[in-house]
């Protein structure tokens, strides 16, 4: 298939088969939500990373991810890791452990950490999506992998005339690509 063939919709999983959970959840609640989720989807497709999370009126205001949850247990990751503090990823292990050193992480034990983590509001730690992390439903396999590859997104959020209606997942495209390079390829 043309790559702009395939449409968004195609490969996007509908907001009623992804986890959601409120922005007032607790983040105990809402992990307890992703692995019901993970437990029921369907097992031909790679496990959800993240929940979609829901304002009063049941709009999508946010995401909350795997990587999300695991900043949570440490408070202090809020001020080391504000915007422009930080440019590289490429820190040295020295660096790394000097951080956790200097900064107190995660001194506490696991279940202490877990506890008061598991009781914090989702709306703190969630992750409100920008511009180029939504796409229209009609659009094109390419304009996604574009999307995806240009923002370093994990997702996107589709949406249908403004409203968000589903979620194309950086796997399911590499799947969908994965699957037509195997058949182009093979011999």
């Amino acid at each position: 298939m043309i790559v702009n063939t395939i449409k968004v919709k195609d490969l996007m999983v509908p907001l009623d088969e992804y986890a959601t959970v409120n922005e007032d959840d607790t983040l105990y609640e809402a992990m307890i939500t992703l692995d019901r989720n993970q437990r029921e989807f369907d097992q031909n497709r790679y496990r959800h990373r993240a929940v979609l999370v829901m304002n009063e009126t049941g709009k999508v205001v946010g995401k909350l991810s795997q990587l999300d949850i695991l900043k949570a247990l440490e408070p202090k990751y809020q001020e080391i890791l504000k915007p422009g503090r930080f440019q590289s990823t490429g820190f040295s292990k020295g660096f790394l452990r000097s951080m956790i050193r200097d900064y107190d992480l995660f001194n506490d034990p696991l279940a202490d950490i877990c506890r008061k983590a598991g009781m914090q509001k989702v709306k703190k730690f969630m992750y409100t999506p920008s511009e180029g992390e939504y796409v229209d439903e009609s659009g094109s396999l390419g304009e996604a992998i574009h999307q995806l590859v240009v923002g370093h997104h994990q997702s996107l959020l589709v949406t249908q005339q403004r409203n968000i209606v589903g979620i194309l997942r950086l796997t399911d495209v590499f799947t969908e690509v994965y699957d037509v390079m195997k058949d182009s390829c093979s011999i």
